[in-house]
């Protein structure tokens, strides 16, 4: 298991660190996303989205649960906040979604836990200031451990 923290002073810091995951990101990255309210979890998704080479505009998917952002790795951009039960996740198509080659962000996915392939690599929002925040980094699969070895890195930018 490999586990490291990051500190962003400010929200364009949370929003690089997206742009440089998603500038390295691989079909089939899963990143589960959590943290408070407000924390930076989409400030984050909107940077792996350009990262990815997303130019249109990110959003929450918190009514919607899920957006597909397509560019040559596609995003699949999931929130689970308004769910309570796990039944409800695979009736979104979650198996299917995850095998479609694109990079997976899921928001609060530490709601259901078990749902989550094991090269999941967590991502957890804490909040330190009115923009600072700091975000553990954990992946504890062999596929999933080169990745975050390879932010450490090159972060701080």
């Amino acid at each position: 298991m490999l586990k490291t923290s990051f500190n962003c002073d400010t929200v364009e810091l949370t929003h690089q660190l997206g742009l440089m995951i998603g500038q390295k990101a691989k079909p089939g990255d899963i990143w589960s996303l959590s943290g408070p309210l407000g924390a930076g979890k989409t400030q984050f998704v909107k940077g792996l989205a350009k990262g990815l080479g997303f130019e249109g505009m990110v959003t929450s998917p918190t009514f919607t649960l899920q957006h597909i952002y397509e560019s040559p790795i596609p995003l699949y951009h999931f929130d689970w906040y308004r769910l309570n039960q796990s039944k409800e996740v695979e009736d979104l198509g979650w198996m299917e979604w995850l095998g479609r080659g694109g990079v997976v962000a899921v928001e609060w996915g530490d709601k259901f836990p078990k749902l989550l392939p094991p090269a999941t690599i967590n991502l957890s929002f804490e909040i330190l200031s009115e923009e600072g925040r700091r975000l553990s980094v954990e992946a504890a699969h062999p596929e999933s451990i080169p990745r975050v070895e390879e932010l450490i890195l090159c972060w701080p930018p």
